[in-house]
């Protein structure tokens, strides 16, 4: 079992408490895991350690047109764990996921039921036994990859998922340890599930926080010819400041990990080094539209973790400043709305010429 994380109530030393400036150290790094976890869904141990047999009242769900898995019979229901495990393979809601700390893979359903558990080998041949069995055809269409923050789940998207499954997506809610590993070791897995998406003519993108990083790492590593349109929500593409105050906070780097260290503004760091996407993309930040934003410990306007600067990537077709903090940006009706035109249209708002990114002042939105 996985030790549980615990932030101290009251910090002392066998001598007695410890030095104001050292205390104030933990308490500031406490508050910077608040404000980038917040509304996290990090564990405190693996679901596969976790009791098997489900709760009486969990019920799994009607299945869905791209979620077919969710009935098949059978199965051990797991709790998530979202940050121990990363996906390698995606079809119809089935995932194909690696444990980065065991090494073993397992099989899930749409309602997260595990099917299989053992070597890579032995989870695909189940579930190209249940492709069988169900008589599941290959995937066809456009989908558009999900792909969330340091600390996150991909259920961090269900509504806007659900926004796109209406309008006709295969929907891809990218899961990966973003806690546990670096952001060019979370880009191999999302390089994975690509692969694993046979049948897909076209492939849009909508990355949160450090999802965009996570998709601008994978594009300096590959090519990306399917890929068509991206928006990134609140994503720090020039370095989060937060994380240059907080990177040698001992709180900071055991919760955030690797990817944490990774986030700086430093010139010689990973960010400054990615590429733009080569395809058409927005950016969208949540901010004040003011001097100040949300946080009054970030420079300049800012969603209360990422600064409205940070978020402008050139070359990007349009960008909207939304009045919503950086928790929220994936949840926002009026972010979900902004979303879904510009994958349909490449602009945010119908009435409103794009604005890409000059380096000139922005409008917000109401």
């Amino acid at each position: 079992m996985s030790k549980r994380f615990e932030v101290p109530v009251d910090i002392t030393t066998a001598g007695g408490r410890l030095s104001s400036a050292t205390a104030n150290t933990w308490r500031l790094g406490a508050f910077a895991c608040v404000v980038f976890l917040s509304c996290s869904e990090i564990p405190v141990m693996s679901d596969e350690q976790k009791p098997a047999v489900p709760p009486s009242d969990v019920v799994q769900p009607t299945a869905e047109p791209q979620s077919s898995g969710s009935t098949y019979p059978g199965g051990i229901f797991t709790m998530g764990g979202r940050q121990l495990w990363g996906d390698v393979a995606f079809f119809r809601g089935w995932r194909i996921q690696h444990n980065v700390l065991t090494g073993r893979y397992r099989l899930l359903d749409a309602a997260d039921f595990r099917h299989e558990s053992g070597s890579l080998a032995e989870c695909e041949h189940k579930l190209k036994t249940i492709r069988n069995e169900l008589n599941l055809p290959d995937m066809d269409g456009n989908a558009v990859l999900l792909i969330h923050g340091i600390g996150r789940s991909s259920k961090c998207f269900s509504g806007m998922a659900k926004s796109l499954r209406n309008d006709g997506y295969v929907v891809v809610p990218f899961e990966y340890p973003s806690t546990r590993v670096s952001i060019p070791t979370s880009a191999d897995y999302l390089r994975s599930v690509v692969q694993s998406l046979e049948g897909i003519d076209r492939i849009d993108v909508v990355c949160h926080s450090m999802g965009g990083l996570l998709l601008r790492t994978y594009l300096s590593q590959h090519k990306a010819p399917r890929f068509r349109r991206a928006v990134l929500l609140g994503v720090p593409n020039n370095g989060a400041e937060m994380a240059d105050m907080l990177k040698n906070n001992p709180l900071f780097k055991a919760v955030l990990g690797p990817a944490g260290q990774q986030l700086v503004t430093d010139d010689e760091g990973l960010i400054r080094q990615l590429p733009s996407p080569d395809f058409e993309f927005g950016v969208v930040a949540g901010g004040r539209n003011g001097p100040k934003g949300y946080n009054p410990l970030l420079p300049g306007d800012n969603d209360s973790t990422v600064t409205v600067a940070s978020t402008r990537l050139s070359g990007a077709t349009d960008f909207l400043l939304l009045p919503v903090i950086h928790s929220f940006l994936m949840t926002d009706a009026r972010s979900i709305a902004a979303t879904r035109h510009f994958l349909k249209h490449g602009t945010f708002v119908a009435d409103r010429p794009a604005q890409p990114i000059t380096g000139e002042g922005v409008e917000v939105v109401e």
